[in-house]
């Protein structure tokens, strides 16, 4: 590790940070979040979720346990950078199988190593997430924050044409030794349950492995497919991935989704379920710095239980929001009949989770695959085989 090379990191406001290079030399721009996750930085790295971001990880030493290909969630790291307190040399697992900064480097990810990342936390809590740049080539502080200002906003982007799949392919592993709570599976070898149709807006591996887990024959499509293509593959039931950016900058898939209202049950997380409620006439909005990490209450208020969730979003559905001593209001009329307030963020009351009282589709703001995370979420995945069955009786 280059431990020595200087490096900065600024920020659009003019707030300037000296640290080390760390992974690939150059230069990078990006929003620049922090993520609260102790763990799970390989599935941070590789959530296509981060596309056009800076992850700063809050937990003061990465790398501890190094990089091996099994915990990987996509094909490969799509974050813009990265910024952490001490990035591990010598990593002590059995697993590994390079260090954290050999693996950014293999991977072209710019990165900064020896700064105050609890100071940067703080301030992005203070004043928002913004765009920053991360350099190793230029460290003239004033150039830099110029470089930063000038970066384009993740606003009205589509950043989920560049982490989508190419063309539709089926998805046939399961979470093997590390399946949890498969409550609805098929028995090994026997013929899968329900055809799902699974939209590709920034997908994570352990998403497909949890829907395998349970019964379904599992087919992903390029987030560009229309309403027609997806019900030619004869799917008993939708599914809407994650993703990075804006939903407003993914227009077809709203509209997409508003054609197969109806006509398929449907279950959306993380930018699915902003989709959905783009969909169904809702607003959505950028919130402060974004729900990023493995350790977000979030109060369902139906069962009135508290699951602890792993979140990844800069983002909200706006409307119908709970009050801070977390009542259920009545559900909102949409254009598709009413819609029901399902979940809430118990960190800022957020809208966390909807479901359609007139239409099979419902949605959560979090990653119910915990990967990385809790599996406090996982009955989710349940419910869409419910919902799948009740459809077809």
């Amino acid at each position: 590790m280059d431990a020595v090379k200087p490096a900065v990191l600024a920020l659009a406001d003019g707030t300037v940070f000296k640290g080390t290079a760390l992974g690939a030399s150059g230069e990078t721009a990006g929003e620049v979040v922090f993520n609260t996750a102790m763990s799970g930085y390989q599935e941070v790295l590789t959530d296509p979720s981060y596309r056009g971001q800076m992850v700063t990880m809050t937990y003061p030493h990465i790398g501890n346990y190094g990089i091996n290909p099994e915990d990987v969630e996509s094909a490969r790291p799509w974050l813009a950078g990265f910024i952490v307190k001490e990035a591990c040399p010598y990593p002590s697992s059995w697993r590994s199988r390079l260090a954290l900064d050999e693996y950014l480097r293999q991977h072209g990810i710019v990165g900064i190593q020896g700064i105050d990342t609890r100071a940067l936390t703080t301030h992005l809590r203070d004043h928002g997430s913004q765009q920053g740049v991360i350099s190793h080539a230029d460290l003239d502080p004033k150039r830099v924050v110029r470089k930063a200002r000038e970066a384009p906003s993740i606003l009205g982007r589509d950043l989920v044409k560049e982490v989508t799949c190419a063309k539709p392919y089926k998805w046939m592993e399961d979470s093997g030794k590390w399946k949890v709570g498969a409550g609805g599976a098929s028995p090994d070898g026997a013929p899968a349950r329900f055809r799902v149709v699974a939209y590709d807006f920034g997908i994570k591996y352990n998403i497909l492995r949890r829907l395998v887990d349970e019964g379904f024959e599992v087919t992903v499509v390029p987030a560009s497919t229309t309403a027609d293509a997806a019900l030619a593959l004869n799917p008993d039931g939708i599914f809407l991935s994650n993703g990075p950016g804006d939903p407003e900058g993914v227009p077809y898939a709203v509209e997409a989704v508003r054609m197969l209202f109806g006509k398929r049950p449907i279950f959306g997380i993380c930018l699915g379920h902003q989709i959905i409620g783009l969909a169904l006439g809702l607003q959505t909005y950028k919130l402060k710095f974004g729900h990023h990490g493995a350790n977000h209450p979030v109060l369902d208020l139906e069962t009135r239980k508290v699951e602890i969730t792993s979140q990844n979003h800069n983002f909200a559905v706006r409307g119908g929001e709970a009050s801070g001593a977390g009542a259920t209001p009545a559900p909102w009329t949409t254009t598709y009949g009413r819609v029901q307030l399902t979940h809430v963020s118990l960190n800022d009351d957020a809208v966390e989770g909807l479901r359609c009282l007139d239409l099979p589709a419902y949605s959560v703001q979090y990653h119910p695959e915990a990967s990385p995370g809790p599996h406090d979420a996982r009955y989710l995945f349940h419910r869409f085989t419910d919902l799948l069955a009740k459809g077809k009786a």
